[in-house]
């Protein structure tokens, strides 16, 4: 079972420059079918489907995910500096036996560099800090990306911001705003802050602090205007439910749309018992695949329903676990108003397709 949007084989900066595997698949776009286009953010879309931020490194990966048919895209997130990756393996199979709930995610899970799990039932653990090659080359070569975007679909950049040296909270906070107003500058529509990384240790989970998410995303809103504003979220437990209701009241003035979840952190160890990953702070990473789709359906209808219930106006993308054209009805039926699909797309570049297939028989 090989991959064909990232090669876990090999490192970062190697899938950087050589770009997709499935340069090298023989797997090539399929003719799309005609379709009714959906609305989202107040643009166009085929398909309201695509690849969250991640996968996607740069413009020659976009080009793919765009040419296969995935219709709403984030450029992997990006900084205002320069900043490397962590160490080599970043992605590692973890077999888990049905979901993985926050309970199993107190024991240590096995990293292992396969699996005999099918296409649609696997998970797998990634860990890569958040990277970046600084805007001098992220911008340059959004633009190329968004010169890739065809009728019908829609790149959205993802942001993040960087502590740096002397910084204070505050410096902090508006390091999101001001990566925000870089990826404005190259002509995207859609911006996403993300507030849900569980890989960089320094900087934390920020999603949990309302004061923080509540700060950032009106910084952001203030800088770059009108341009709809997406937060990423993580995943809140139920008894998390007062705190999610608070961090959605605060934001929900300022974004047009939430992106949830991003992974289920856990601690990754080998064979041994012994770390998996190599490095500091790297024993808990991300977990995702098919064992965290209850995960996101469950924040997918949560946050429908906060919607309903407050009024807000937000849309929701909903992301885990999203490896078959079964599980993205699922999200719709719960209320997503479109579905991403990270490492269900990385092995599978025609899923985009078998949706297409099941929806408009």
């Amino acid at each position: 079972m090989n991959p064909v949007f990232y090669d876990p084989k090999i490192s970062y900066e190697e899938n950087y420059k050589n770009g997709p595997p499935l340069f090298n698949a023989n797997i090539k776009p399929l003719k799309r079918k005609k379709y009714t286009t959906y609305k989202l953010f107040g643009f166009d879309v085929n398909l309201p489907f695509g690849i969250p931020a991640g996968p996607l490194l740069n413009s020659q990966f976009m080009k793919e995910a765009f040419n296969f048919g995935f219709d709403v895209n984030h450029y992997k997130t990006q900084r205002s500096i320069i900043f490397p990756c962590n160490s080599f393996p970043n992605v590692l199979y973890v077999d888990i036996d049905g979901n993985l709930t926050i309970k199993k995610t107190k024991k240590p899970l096995i990293g292992k560099k396969s699996t005999k799990k099918s296409k649609i039932q696997f998970s797998i653990t990634n860990s890569f800090g958040i990277p970046s090659m600084g805007p001098e080359i992220w911008q340059e070569d959004m633009k190329k990306a968004l010169s890739y975007q065809k009728s019908g679909q829609l790149l959205i950049a993802s942001v993040v911001g960087t502590i740096k040296n002397g910084y204070t909270e505050e410096d902090y906070y508006n390091d999101f705003a001001h990566t925000a107003m870089l990826a404005k500058e190259t002509g995207v529509k859609v911006i996403e802050i993300n507030l849900s990384c569980p890989n960089v240790a320094n900087e934390g989970v920020i999603c949990y602090t309302p004061s923080a998410v509540e700060s950032i995303c009106k910084k952001t809103k203030e800088k770059v205007g009108n341009i709809p504003i997406l937060a990423k979220l993580g995943y809140f437990t139920k008894d998390q439910q007062d705190l999610l209701e608070d961090v959605v009241k605060k934001i929900s003035p300022f974004v047009h749309g939430i992106v949830a979840i991003n992974t289920i952190p856990a601690p990754i160890v080998d064979n041994n018992g012994l770390q998996a990953l190599p490095g500091p702070n790297r024993l808990i990473s991300g977990v995702c695949g098919a064992s965290i789709k209850w995960a996101g359906i469950d924040m997918v209808r949560r946050l429908n329903l906060l919607k309903e219930r407050f009024n807000y106006s937000y849309e929701i993308i909903g992301v885990g676990g999203m490896m078959s054209p079964v599980d993205f009805t699922d999200y719709i039926k719960a209320g997503a108003n479109a579905v991403q699909s990270a490492t269900g797309a990385m092995w599978n570049p025609l899923l985009a397709y078998q949706i297409e297939e099941k929806i408009y028989l």
